[in-house]
């Protein structure tokens, strides 16, 4: 296992195994995010997605999407959907 020292958890943390996204910022992300805050991310990009119903694939979503990963893994910004209440059945 490679170990990287991640920006939020410190130390030791487990490496992403893969780039996970494009250019400068993928490779900012794959030395600096552990794969556990890139798994925390990737369940706030599928909220994201799912309450604003945003489109991967549009140019202007993947923009708002790509603005809250970096507010989320760099800024530590809490980046819900405004209005957002997890389900009281849980």
């Amino acid at each position: 296992m490679t170990t990287i020292n991640c920006i939020k958890y410190g130390a030791d943390q487990e490496a992403i195994p893969y780039t996970p996204y494009p250019g400068e910022l993928g490779q900012k992300i794959h030395q600096n995010v552990s794969l556990k805050l890139w798994q925390e991310w990737l369940a706030q990009q599928t909220m994201i997605i799912n309450e604003n119903h945003f489109s991967p694939i549009d140019p202007d979503h993947r923009k708002i999407i790509e603005q809250k990963m970096i507010d989320f893994l760099f800024e530590g910004k809490d980046v819900k959907p405004q209005g957002y209440a997890p389900d009281e059945d849980n």
